[in-house]
This record gives C-alpha cells, sequence and structure tokens, in this order.
C-alpha cells in the first residue's frame, strides 16, 4: 500500500470504476443448426410440389419454439449469474474504498504516534538517563526534584502508553492490509466469474437471433401466436385449479408503490444486467420496484427467492413476487386478478401476462 492519502484513495476509487463498466453485448458467436423446415414433396406423377400441410409446419414450428426457450432460460441463468458477480463486485470495491480510508487513517496516526513517542525519549536522554536515586543525591534542591521525578514517572507511563499504542496501530495497519488483499482476490475471481456470464449470455442470444433471423415473415408471425397459445394453455390451466378464488390478499402501502413502479414500466425493453431506467432485466425491474417503495432486497431471482420470506400462492397478494422455474431463473412481480407483470426475455418489452403462464416455484414477499 502506498503512503500518500491522496494515492491510496484515487486507487481504491479506480477500482471501483474498473469492477463496474463492462463493454455492451452484442458479441457474435456460432450458432446451432436450425430446424428443417418442411419441404414440397412432387406428386408420384410429377407436376406441382404438393405444399407443406399446416399440421407439419406448426410442428417444426413448436420446434423452434423450443429451441427458442431452451437458449433463452440458459441466458437467464447466466445473466443471473452475471448479476450476482456484479453485486459482489459493488459490494467488495466499497469494501476495498473503507479499507483504503482506513490505511490512511491509521498511517497518520502511527506518524503522529511515532512523533509524540520521539519527543518523549529525547525528553529521557536529557535526564542523562540516570535512576532516581543517583539523581537525588546529586540534586542541589531535592525538593524540586521530587517534585520533577513525580513527573517523570508520569511521563514514563505515559511513554509505556504511547508503545502499546504504535504496536496496536501497527497491528491494525496489518490487518487492514490482508483484508484489502483478500477483496482484491476476491475481486479477481467475480471479473472472471462475470466476464465468463457475459460471454455465455452473448452466445445464446446471438444463437437465439440467428435462429429466428432463418424464419420468414410468416413463420415468425406463426411463432409468436404459438408463443401466446401456450402461454394462454398454461394460464387456462392454473386458473381453472380455482386457486383465484382463493388469492384475495390486500396490497400493502409499500406493496401498491412497488406495483405502480413495475407497471410505469410497460413497454420498455429487456436487457439483460439492465435496472433501468429505459431498460430492465426480470430481477432488475423486481429489484428496482420495491427499492422504489422504500425496501432494499437482492438482485437476482434466485437470491430473492433464498432470501426472502416465502409465502403460499393462495396467499399472495399485489407487490409479491413470483418465481418461476425450478431454478429461480425468472421472477414477476403480481399485480393482482391472476396477473404479473415482468421483463420476460430478449426481444420482447416489459408487459402484463398471467400468472400461471409460465412454471411457478414460489412465491416471496419481500415486506414480510
Amino acid at each position: 500500500m502506498g503512503t500518500g492519502k491522496r494515492g491510496l484513495l484515487s486507487v481504491a476509487v479506480a477500482v471501483v470504476c474498473a469492477v463496474t463498466v463492462l463493454g455492451a453485448p452484442g458479441a457474435a458467436f456460432a450458432s446451432p443448426e436450425p430446424t428443417p423446415r418442411a419441404t414440397a414433396t412432387p406428386p408420384a406423377g410429377g407436376g406441382a410440389p404438393a405444399l407443406p400441410s399446416t399440421a407439419t409446419a406448426d410442428k417444426n414450428l413448436e420446434a423452434v419454439r423450443a429451441q427458442l426457450e431452451t437458449l433463452y432460460h440458459d441466458a437467464a441463468v447466466a445473466t443471473d449469474a452475471y448479476n450476482a458477480a456484479e453485486e459482489a463486485a459493488r459490494k467488495q470495491s466499497a469494501e476495498i474504498v473503507e479499507l483504503a480510508k482506513k490505511i490512511v487513517a491509521g498511517q497518520e496516526k502511527l506518524t503522529e504516534l511515532k512523533n509524540r513517542a520521539g519527543a518523549a525519549a529525547r525528553a529521557q536522554y536529557r535526564t542523562g538517563g540516570l535512576p532516581d536515586e543517583a539523581q537525588l543525591m546529586l540534586s542541589d534542591d531535592p525538593s524540586q526534584f521530587l517534585d520533577g521525578a513525580g513527573r517523570v514517572r508520569q511521563g514514563q507511563r505515559a511513554t509505556k502508553g504511547l508503545i502499546g499504542q504504535l504496536a496496536r496501530t501497527q497491528q491494525d495497519l496489518e490487518q487492514y492490509a490482508k483484508d484489502a488483499s483478500a477483496q482484491w482476490a476476491k475481486l479477481e475471481a467475480g471479473r472472471k466469474v462475470k466476464a465468463a456470464a457475459q460471454k455465455k449470455i452473448e452466445k445464446q442470444i446471438a444463437q437465439a437471433e440467428k435462429l429466428q433471423s432463418r424464419l420468414e415473415k410468416k413463420e415468425k408471425a406463426r411463432l409468436e401466436e404459438l408463443e401466446r397459445q401456450a402461454a394462454q394453455k398454461a394460464q387456462t390451466a392454473w386458473l381453472d385449479t380455482g386457486i383465484l378464488k382463493e388469492i384475495d390478499g390486500a396490497a400493502s402501502a409499500q406493496g401498491k408503490a412497488a406495483v405502480q413502479f413495475a407497471t410505469a414500466q410497460i413497454g420498455k425493453p429487456y436487457v439483460w444486467g439492465a435496472e433501468g431506467p429505459d431498460s430492465f432485466d426480470c430481477s432488475g425491474l423486481t429489484s428496482e420496484a420495491w427499492k422504489s417503495a422504500g425496501r432494499p432486497m437482492p438482485r437476482t431471482s434466485q437470491e430473492q427467492w433464498k432470501q426472502l420470506p416465502h409465502v403460499p400462492v393462495e396467499d399472495m397478494r399485489p407487490g409479491d413476487l413470483i418465481i418461476y422455474f425450478s431454478d429461480a431463473s425468472h421472477v414477476a412481480m403480481y399485480v393482482g386478478d391472476g396477473s404479473i407483470v415482468h421483463a420476460p426475455r430478449p426481444g420482447r418489452t416489459v408487459t402484463l401476462a398471467g400468472a400461471g403462464s409460465m412454471p411457478i416455484l414460489g412465491v416471496v414477499r419481500p415486506d414480510a
């Protein structure tokens, strides 16, 4: 560690900047082989080839839809890893800054103690270092000496105190240095995790986009229709359980504020790693919504699932968060009447959807 206060703080602040800024996504990666389209088969007697049936075309598009779901799901998992690494980096950088401040203050205190100890040593040297008895015998005024001897003993005790403070301050500085070194190591490890997650996100999204780019306009429209149908089918099955009759909880004041924030973002694009104000990923939307309501919470959907209190689905109320998929890779906010607001995936915008349109893992309540 350097000894200059300006240098230490500059380095510490530079660390914060360095670890929170990464290049924008957009790298291209190899894409999977596209699902083969149905081809026209010429009739046995020659003539114009027969067009593929709608059922065959839909079957092929269903395969594409399933492949896209897998790619975007994997991207969502990697996004959680990226967000977790970024959050850890922010905390570690803040810790390094605080340690740098402590080191600077400790060095200043150490310098002051050394100066005081030096002054005490010089004062003792001026007495000749003779024992008190010898100084008493050699003194022309014993009463004056005895008064002075008392002050000397006080000075000796003060000197011992200075030495103790010096030792403790040096120990503190050594511990701060060890802590800073440990935080640097964590920061570097987190940087590697973050870079690997970013690479995977970009790869999965690039593969999905390339796969969709090979579809014709009518096929893309039909694919979107199949996605809507699948979501509606899942929502209908969920509602058919009668669950909505049991869900009648009223939102808390903070829950209402969180819902208001989240619904105000409808139409803004999904961007992985984004926390607003112009774009969001799924957990970026929910964490910012609750932050605006005065309840800071974990950044990622997986940590939201791990750390926030769980409530039964039938007891959920507007503002609660629904965690989806067995790996907690997606999160949405319940807004009432069987609906959620969420940031779905790349290529989509913040929108309303059915709460049962995806496999529900469970429900958490930030203001429980």
